[in-house]
């Protein structure tokens, strides 16, 4: 295996890596590409993109003279063309455009230059000594605490990520750096394309089934990520990573021994976490944690042993934990109305719908004029409702008013008899308490009939779910 570390970005393009031009992305506002984009711009080159939806990322594009488009259509190509040199222009594109994309078509039959997101960020990744954070859950907070800790103790990173850091106010950091964190989707089989210094698997669990059709698929597409990873870090406590993926370090939150990193939780509340940490079974410190929630003390102790790994010492760390913060719609507390809490969280599948309910508990358990858990949710992908049904139902079925709302399709067609409703009747032979509201508009109209002062609101969901908030005050 050849790994090329710290080429310097001039040779990117000197080596032809990197086209010296122009980088055209289609689908520009999303969390991945926008990133991508901010990158490129802020390292000299020149970009443009199109999207429909609005966004506050695609502002910032702008603001850093990027061309963005509101719509995706033939004509955008060609003004670019009239701009730029035709040869020299490469179209980006994610998994999340469709075939049928106009603009798409368009730049397929001009014979234009078309790349994945994927192959951009692993050549990007070249001019850094990078570490890439994968697996199915936690890697927004993962890339976030990482990225954080890594600047406060060296002031020596760049970073790509899924979600708003909020010490950046952006998903994007960039600096002539020694280290790039970026966070690697696993959801279209890309992850083989990079080769980090440092690659870090949070955990494995059977998602995506719109890609992969069995764990067995999901599982070799990690291996082939901690092949190519110089150094391998993995969780411990994830069975299905220990038992099918050889790392050079683990961590674990559940035990000491037979691990490089441990924490071990003491005591939590709505606030804070109190751990012991541990290095190779040695105690270091008790620590004070500004974050709440045993998954998220997983994602922290990830974040706290890849610095251990690239030599930060230790005493740097311990000083900077109390800066932490979780990325933006993590448990992201939004306001309040009419004493009513309402916060956004991207959880959209089983297992992070149960993580987060039972973070709310413990908001509720320690306030006392919290009266009800509420849960608005947004299913996101036919195929995943489809699979995880019973899943979906037993943890939504567990908050004491639940209200389901559309199905966010991320492109999906329809799929057997799958639809809101149904969830919602499903849920409804476990608990009476379910509604079915079929889009944020109409939730925000009847809010304060659905909810009562002293609720605890979840809002729920990986699509456009999170408008709601601004609809609540319009």
């Amino acid at each position: 295996m050849e790994v090329i570390f710290n080429l310097k970005f001039k040779d990117l393009i000197k080596n032809k890596l990197l086209n010296q031009d122009h980088y055209h992305f289609i689908g520009l506002g999303g969390i991945g590409m926008s990133g991508i984009a901010l990158f490129l711009l802020k390292k000299g080159l020149t970009v443009s993109g199109s999207d429909i939806a609005k966004s506050d990322r695609l502002i910032e594009i702008k603001n850093n003279g990027g061309i963005v488009f509101n719509s995706q259509k033939p004509e955008n190509i060609d003004l670019i063309k009239k701009k730029f040199n035709p040869k020299n222009i490469t179209i980006v594109i994610s998994s999340a455009i469709n075939d049928d994309n106009k603009e798409l078509n368009y730049c397929v039959n001009q014979q234009l230059k078309i790349k994945h997101r994927s192959e951009i960020l692993s050549i990007l990744m070249k001019s850094y000594k990078s570490i890439a954070v994968a697996g199915s859950h936690g890697k927004t907070s993962t890339s976030t605490l990482l990225t954080t800790l890594i600047d406060l103790c060296t002031k020596d990173t760049s970073s790509i990520v899924g979600g708003i850091l909020p010490k950046y106010e952006s998903n994007t950091i960039i600096k002539n750096s020694k280290y790039l964190v970026a966070e690697i989707d696993e959801s279209d089989g890309t992850t083989s394309k990079y080769k980090p210094y440092l690659g870090i698997i949070n955990n494995i669990d059977f998602d995506h089934c719109d890609y992969y059709s069995n764990i067995g698929e999901l599982i070799s597409s990690f291996n082939e990520f901690g092949s190519n990873s110089e150094i391998l870090l993995s969780n411990d406590d994830c069975k299905i990573t220990k038992e099918n993926i050889t790392s050079d370090y683990t961590w674990s939150i559940k035990k000491i021994n037979n691990v490089n990193f441990a924490m071990i939780s003491r005591r939590f509340d709505s606030k804070y976490t109190i751990a012991d940490y541990y290095e190779n079974g040695q105690a270091i410190k008790r620590l004070e944690i500004p974050i709440p929630g045993i998954h998220n003390l997983s994602n922290i102790t990830a974040a706290i042993s890849a610095c251990r790994i690239l030599n930060i010492d230790i005493n740097f760390i311990l000083k900077n934990i109390q800066f932490l913060q979780l990325p933006k719609k993590r448990f992201d507390f939004r306001g309040e109305i009419l004493g009513r809490k309402i916060i956004d969280d991207y959880g959209h599948h089983p297992n992070e719908i149960k993580a987060t309910l039972e973070l709310a508990r413990l908001f509720i358990k320690r306030n006392h004029n919290a009266k009800r858990l509420v849960i608005i949710f947004q299913p996101h992908r036919y195929t995943r409702v489809n699979k995880f049904l019973d899943e979906f139902v037993k943890e939504l079925s567990k908050a004491d008013y639940i209200i389901i709302t559309n199905i966010f399709s991320a492109g999906e067609n329809k799929l057997n008899n799958i639809n809101s409703q149904f969830i919602a009747d499903k849920i409804y032979k476990i608990n009476k308490n379910v509604k079915y509201i079929n889009s944020n508009h109409e939730i925000a109209k009847q809010f304060l009939d659905l909810t009562n002062k002293g609720d605890f609101i979840l809002n729920m969901g990986a699509g456009d779910c999170h408008n709601l908030w601004s609809l609540l005050h319009s």
